[in-house]
This record gives structure tokens, sequence and C-alpha cells, in this order.
């Protein structure tokens, strides 16, 4: 789907888009450039402090539980290489 930019710079966002972002006029949005050339536009209604008070809110509600550090993560996930031949010369069989 392409739009027209105005000679004012000005671009209308197609009806289904706004209404799957649930803006409507008069809302404000905020856009930003990308790293590859392109726009990112997202409604403008969450300020950046709400961010870290919805980070504590979604860890009081336990989506965020584990107080694991890294190493202990990726040692569940991929397991301990110190157990591992290809990775401690001295479990290699000669």
């Amino acid at each position: 789907m392409s739009t027209t930019i105005t000679v004012k710079g000005q671009v209308t966002i197609p009806k289904n888009v706004r209404d799957a972002m649930g803006v409507k006029p008069g809302d404000a949005v905020e856009i930003r450039a990308t790293a590859s050339g392109g726009a990112f536009i997202e409604k403008a209604e969450a300020k950046k402090d709400d961010y870290k008070a919805r980070l504590y809110a979604l860890s009081k509600m336990g989506i965020i539980r584990d107080r694991k550090s890294t190493d202990a993560i990726m040692k569940e996930l991929r397991g301990d290489p110190d157990e591992d031949p290809g990775f401690n010369p001295k479990l290699r069989s000669k």
C-alpha cells in the first residue's frame, strides 16, 4: 500500500492502518527513522518513563520471575561446558 507525500511533507495514513494502530483524528503518533532507511510509526500514548513502570508491573505479575544469571540460564539450556568434551580438553578421549 502506498501513499503520496504532499508539498508540506504530510502523508495520509490509510484507514485500515489507522484502525489497526488504534489512532483517530487528533491522536499523537511518534515517527522514528529506522536503520534501514524506513520509518516506524506508533501511537504516542505511553511516555518514556512509563516503560520502567510497565516492566515492574510485569515482574509483579510473575511473567518476569527468574533471577538467574545469564551463565546459569545458558548452562540450563546448553548444559555445563565443563562436562562437554568439545570444550574441556581433560575430557577428550585419546
